[in-house]
């Protein structure tokens, strides 16, 4: 058993820490909204104070949170609380800069700290069901201890590199994302103008050269793929602002890399469009009906 500190108890870090519960670790969890942290209690957690409480008796510190600024704040908060030798994993999606600053702002503490960011793929459906794809970035050393404890709440646990290596592959891979869903809406808007069914063009496009996960796992269109949100009116899963947060970090990574992203920079204005007609709190599948014209 491994005594954990949970901090960000929201959406994805509930589910998470409630997976490491029923693995049997120790978990003592923190967050700003009282909702969050009676869940985590009814779950098994014992719910701290402060960050600073939360993590002073911890051998492993995970936090899931909304952006970078709100990782660099928590852990200026918690590294001085923390004892020597403890590991501490970031699970938020933020930008590389700030990720690196973390490992930075751990590696000046000394005591033997580590440092891990690790964002995750596959949305609440999969921190609920622990199939999270874990992407690392850090130390080797950082990396081994870490991967029994992510594995508990994934199903695939991924050493991308050094520092940051995490979130740079995911910003990459939800670029990919992103893209290829406007694609796959884009090509059913097209085969119903030209008179196909759903299920006709997903047949043919699934066992095809247009497979991808966009269309196979989350098929925008009712019907061909029953778990997708679209048969649920389009209720995430994955929102579609969390889409365009993760499309805005690969934007900016691009700049400052000097990468030419110009399909990537087409899929962020179309979200950012798609989430200022009042469509944030959608399933970012449903960007089809944007490109259908319906915007109410």
């Amino acid at each position: 058993m491994t005594s954990i500190a949970f901090i960000g108890l929201g959406n994805m870090g509930g589910p998470m820490a409630a997976n490491l519960i029923r693995a049997g670790h120790s978990v003592t969890g923190f967050d700003l909204s009282p909702a969050s942290c009676d869940q985590a209690r009814n779950d098994g957690a014992s719910i701290a104070g402060s960050t600073a409480d939360a993590v002073r008796d911890a051998e492993v510190v995970v936090t899931m949170l909304p952006a970078g600024k709100h990782v660099l704040s928590v852990w200026t908060d918690i590294l001085p609380s923390v004892k020597e030798g403890t590991l501490l994993i970031d699970c938020s999606t933020i930008d590389v800069e700030s990720a690196l600053k973390a490992h930075v702002m751990t590696r000046e503490q000394g005591r033997n700290l580590l440092s891990l960011d690790a964002p995750v793929s596959g949305g609440v459906g999969g921190a609920r069901g622990a199939t999270l794809t874990f992407m690392a970035g850090g130390a080797k050393p950082a990396f081994d201890r870490a991967e029994p404890i992510l594995s508990k709440m994934g199903k695939k646990v991924v050493h991308c590199g050094e520092a940051g290596a995490g979130q740079a592959a995911k910003i990459c891979n939800n670029m990919i994302l992103g893209i290829s869903m406007i694609g796959v809406a884009e090509a059913f808007v097209l085969g119903e103008k030209l008179g196909l069914s759903h299920q006709a063009l997903f047949d043919v496009a699934s066992t095809s050269s247009g497979q991808c996960w966009s269309l196979t796992t989350y098929c925008p269109v009712p019907g061909p793929v029953p778990a997708s949100p679209a048969n649920n009116g389009y209720k995430p899963g994955f929102a579609a602002a969390l889409m365009l947060k993760d499309l805005k970090l690969a934007q900016e990574a691009a700049l400052g890399s000097g990468a030419s992203t110009p399909l990537g920079a087409e899929a962020a204005q179309l979200y950012a469009l798609f989430n200022n007609a009042g469509h944030e709190g959608d399933d970012f599948s449903g960007i089809i009906n944007f490109i259908r014209g319906q915007k109410g």
